[in-house]
C-alpha cells in the first residue's frame, strides 16, 4: 500500500523560510512524477511544484517560481519542497502527491487528475 506522508509544516513569519518533506513508502523511483500541492482557506487545492523523476524536470506555479524548490532524496525515499521568501498567500494546507504515469504532458503536471496517491498534508501558516 503506498503511504506518503508530509511533515515539516509549520508557523513562519513573512519573508522566512521553511522546508517541507514527503516521504514515500517505497521508493520515490516507483513513481514517474512527485508534486505538492496546497490548499488556502476558502480556495481550491493548487499545484505548487512537481518533479518528473528520472530526468528529475522540475515545474512550479508562476506564483512561487524563484521562491520555492523542489527536490528529491533517493536514499531518503523523500521530496522536499524548500520555501524561501515566503508570505502570507503561501498559507495552506500543503499536499504531497504521486502519480505513474509514463507521459504527462507540461500544461497537466500541476493537475490533480494526473496523480492517484497523496498524503494527508501539512499545515504551513505565514503570518504578516
Amino acid at each position: 500500500q503506498v503511504q506518503l506522508v508530509e511533515s515539516g509544516g509549520g508557523l513562519v513569519q513573512s519573508g522566512g523560510s521553511l522546508t517541507v518533506s514527503c516521504t514515500v513508502s517505497g521508493s520515490t523511483s516507483d513513481f514517474f512524477q512527485i508534486a505538492w500541492f496546497r490548499r488556502a482557506p476558502g480556495k481550491e487545492r493548487e499545484g505548487v511544484s512537481a518533479i518528473s523523476i528520472g530526468v528529475d524536470n522540475t515545474y512550479y506555479r508562476d506564483s512561487v517560481k524563484g521562491r520555492f524548490a523542489i527536490s528529491r532524496d533517493n536514499a531518503k525515499n523523500t521530496v522536499y519542497l524548500q520555501m524561501k521568501y515566503l508570505n502570507p498567500e503561501d498559507t495552506g494546507i500543503y499536499y504531497c502527491a504521486a502519480g505513474d504515469r509514463l507521459r504527462v504532458e507540461r500544461q497537466n503536471i500541476l493537475r490533480e487528475p494526473i496523480y492517484d496517491y497523496w498524503g494527508q498534508g501539512t499545515q504551513v501558516t505565514v503570518s504578516s
